[in-house]
């Protein structure tokens, strides 16, 4: 939020003297971040002054058009004869006064004005227009000054266009939407400095009459419990802004508009409370409020059309939706310049909540809905009417109707109980209940002790230490933040000042180094990066769409998602159940921009709901939870298990001038899964790999991954109707894994190193070709005993001469005794009883034999 000094003081006495920095550091202290200050003052050096347009020639023959100007700037420029001037711009005329620099003046971001010949003229300064002078965006003309000014030609123009202003740029918090306000800051700063506040909102204002301004029907009092209207006939329809309006909208960073509807922004920035303005004309019958029917249609201000959801409120007229409420009008009752002169004004409260989730779900962020979803004061509508009629009459003409509408189905604040002392034994800080019910009311909280008022005597009796004594508060109107004792808390020690809240460092425990679950994590993913893996972080989020693409059956265990209750994207309102879909779609997203040999990894949370769970208990801030408020929340809370996924495209091992490359593909997805399981501290022994069917993976290249015979993951190729839902390149593949699943790592005891040779035996065993290789490297192990140290497959062969549905397994075996060099009768004796094992349990015969 952007505002300016010059506005602020005239809700607040500030110190006259009051230098930029101590009221930035007030505001800090207050909690509110000051992103920037700009000192208007010193953004133009040179001479800015008043000039008054005396002459325009036109000049032809060039690509636009091009003026020739004689300004009158008084004696500023040493000599009292008109400036001659080279301008663009065609929105002022012969008479009009206008803002204009000197050579050897300074524009903001460094822009040095001289005099020099351009397009046949000498031209010496510049003509200025909003967005050169850094006081906006408007581009399109230069700035004319109203005629009625006082300024003449010559003198310093800074005053007239709001130069001599000192602007901050302000960080809201969401939980202090008051302070998105002329009057809310006013109020920090009054406590503050300790000077009167002058609240524009506190003045008197025509309450609601019997006969309506306007018939209007809310049918919705939950998303709008509070609803008025205004009407004033007869404005004039081309009246301007006026400039010091339009001059402090702009600072704001508001474009101006028209005269009715920059009244609804002045007003909102002016008491918080956001307005609409309708042309009543255009307006066919009654307005109704009501929740929106799923695929109405509206077209919006900024000129698009949107499909409503029932969770959308909108106003309606006989002809549908008028207006998206809270955050943007429809075209078709929208104020038109030059021909609108009966205007509806309207100033409501709306459902927070409705209103942050309507404006995520078409994107529409705007400054009204910004200042809803963070809270407005319920009690100010009739107060924001009034200013408005009143700025609309008064610039614009017009007569105010006598009706007022005011549908008011607000309910009253619920006092809070707190604890006297609860601030001191929170903080550590001594806050004498007298303070606190001081600060409290300065807040503008009503404090009271049971039906009757606290007593400020410091010697009463249960007082002076605060022991015993609760404090009935009953919050203003403009801060539904305040809802719990803690948040009253908050503000006694914010307004004494946080820095009287010593800093004590807690003296922290011995070190007791990483959690066996952390050091799996890290080991898992070094292992990963060290063979060339990027990792990558996705979000957690995805589309009811995924379970279709991934192919998952109706009975799947991964399709029942947790829903989130405000999601970032309304396409993608679902926690993960697996890694593979985000991750896939980063795969995509980075084969789009023209990268081909991709592996990438995630280590993350997947999601699934407890069906049936229920609701999690109600736990409040004023203590801590107890062992069964949290044993009750854990079990509403979706199981998180921690998994590890991996996918690959392209090319392995890069092509060069050396060769070609190596494709990825099922088997080193399926070789990632045994790393991860090898850096998880699970002894081979322990892992089998067998043939799987499991989606999202192609049935015939597919594997699980098992350890001591319970399932941990699966790894292979994509299926391809999965491959082309995703737009994905063929031969695609991934594994996924569960390291919750996986049983603690063993200890691992030294290995023996031998230092007697080896004796290398290579075997070839035909077994069916449905024998998965790993159950023969299992058969061979448990055949050759303890003198086999290694035992690889090295090739793979099928063939006519082996016969149908039979394949060669060649594997080579590695011998060696840790105490003498093994005989080649001893080796032998190994590899044949390693076969005949093979043999008895699968069939295996020597290929040759």
């Amino acid at each position: 939020m952007r505002v300016s000094v010059s506005w602020l003081r005239e809700y607040v006495d500030l110190p006259a003297d009051l230098p930029t920095g101590d009221l930035e550091q007030a505001l800090v202290d207050l909690g509110i971040e000051v992103e920037s200050v700009v000192d208007l003052r010193e953004s133009v050096t040179g001479q800015l002054v008043v000039g008054e347009v005396r002459a325009i020639e036109e000049l032809t023959g060039f690509k636009k058009p091009i003026r020739f100007c004689r300004v009158d700037v008084g004696a500023a420029n040493g000599t009292g004869e008109p400036q001659e001037i080279v301008c663009g711009a065609r929105n002022f005329a012969v008479g009009d006064r206008v803002v204009v620099i000197l050579p050897g003046g300074v524009l903001p971001g460094g822009f040095a004005i001289g005099a020099r010949k351009t397009y046949g003229h000498n031209s010496a300064g510049m003509i200025c227009s909003a967005k050169e002078l850094g006081l906006g965006d408007d581009h399109s003309g230069i700035i004319v000054l109203p005629p009625d000014g006082a300024a003449k030609p010559g003198d310093d123009a800074r005053p007239v266009v709001g130069l001599d202003d000192v602007v901050f740029e302000l960080e809201i918090t969401p939980d202090r939407g008051y302070a998105l306000s002329l009057r809310g800051l006013a109020r920090e700063l009054s406590h503050a400095f300790d000077v009167p506040l002058r609240d524009p909102a506190m003045v008197p204002a025509p309450a609601g009459t019997e006969t309506p301004a306007y018939p209007v029907e809310v049918r919705d009092t939950v998303g709008c419990d509070r609803f008025t209207a205004r009407l004033v006939r007869g404005v004039d329809p081309g009246a301007p802004t006026p400039s010091w309006m339009a001059q402090r909208l702009v600072t704001a960073g508001i474009r101006s508009i028209s005269l009715p509807v920059d009244i609804t922004n002045y007003v909102m920035l002016e008491l918080g409370q956001p307005m609409h303005a309708f042309d009543a004309d255009r307006i066919a019958g009654p307005l109704v409020v009501r929740r929106a029917e799923a695929g109405e249609k509206l077209t919006t201000l900024d000129g698009v059309s949107r499909v409503l959801t029932a969770d959308d409120m909108v106003i309606c007229d006989d002809t549908g939706p008028i207006s998206l409420a809270a955050v943007m009008g429809g075209e078709t009752s929208e104020v038109v310049t030059g021909v609108t002169t009966t205007v509806l004004f309207e100033a409501a409260h709306w459902d927070p909540a409705m209103v942050g989730r309507t404006a995520r779900r078409h994107k529409l962020f705007s400054e009204a809905a910004k200042r809803w979803e963070r809270g407005v004061d319920p009690a100010v509508p009739l107060v924001a009417l009034e200013r408005a009629v009143r700025l609309l009459t008064e610039h614009g003409g017009g007569t105010p109707s006598v009706e007022i509408l005011d549908i008011d189905h607000v309910r009253p604040r619920t006092p809070i109980s707190l604890p006297a002392d609860l601030p001191t034994r929170r903080v550590g800080v001594e806050y004498p209940p007298a303070r606190v019910v001081a600060l409290l009311e300065r807040v503008g909280c009503t404090v009271a002790q049971g039906a009757d008022r606290l007593s400020e005597d410091p010697g009463a009796v249960g007082v002076a230490s605060g022991v015993g004594t609760v404090l009935s508060v009953t919050p203003p109107t403009w801060r539904p933040d305040l809802t719990d004792p803690a948040d009253l808390v908050e503000e006694v020690v914010r307004l004494d000042g946080y820095d009287r809240v010593p800093s004590v460092l807690p003296t922290a425990p011995a070190g007791r180094g990483l959690t066996p679950r952390q050091r799996r994590r890290r080991a898992v993913a070094g292992s990963l990066a060290e063979r060339g893996y990027v990792e990558v972080l996705a979000h957690p989020f995805v589309s009811p769409e995924l379970a279709d693409q991934l192919g998952l059956p109706a009975d799947d265990p991964r399709r029942p998602a947790v829903r989130l209750a405000n999601p970032l994207s309304e396409e993608e309102p679902l926690l993960r159940t697996t890694l593979l879909g985000p991750l896939l779609g980063i795969l995509k997203r980075n084969l789009g921009r023209g990268h081909r040999d991709l592996a990438l990894y995630e280590i993350g949370a997947v999601f699934h709901p407890r069906v049936g769970a229920g609701s999690p208990p109600a736990m409040g801030v004023d203590r801590r939870p107890t062992d069964e408020e949290f044993a009750a929340a854990d079990a509403v809370v979706p199981a998180q298990p921690v998994h590890v996924a991996v996918v690959l495209s392209g090319d392995l091992d890069p092509a060069g001038w050396w060769g070609a490359g190596r494709p990825a593909g099922w088997a080193d997805a399926i070789e990632a899964g045994r790393d991860v399981l090898a850096a998880a501290g699970i002894p081979d022994e322990r892992v089998e790999v067998r043939a799987a069917e499991y989606a999202p993976w192609h049935p015939g290249r597919c594997a699980e991954l098992r350890v001591d015979g319970s399932v941990v993951g699966h790894a292979g190729e994509l299926h391809p109707v999965v491959v082309a839902a995703l737009e994905l390149p063929r031969r695609t593949s991934a594994m996924e894994l569960n390291l919750d699943t996986l049983p603690p790592t063993p200890v691992t005891p030294a290995p023996t190193v031998s230092g007697f040779p080896p004796a290398l035996i290579d075997v070839a065993l035909v077994v069916d070709e449905s024998v998965p290789a790993e159950q023969v490297r299992r058969a061979l192990e448990a055949g050759a005993g303890e003198l086999l140290e290694d035992v690889r497959l090295f090739d793979v062969y099928s063939g006519a001469q082996l016969g149908a549905g039979r394949r060669s397994l060649a594997y080579k075996l590695t011998f060696r005794a840790p105490d003498r060099t093994l005989t080649v009768e001893e080796a032998v004796a190994a590899r044949d009883a390693a076969v005949a094992v093979a043999a008895e349990r699968l069939g295996a015969t020597l290929r040759g034999a």
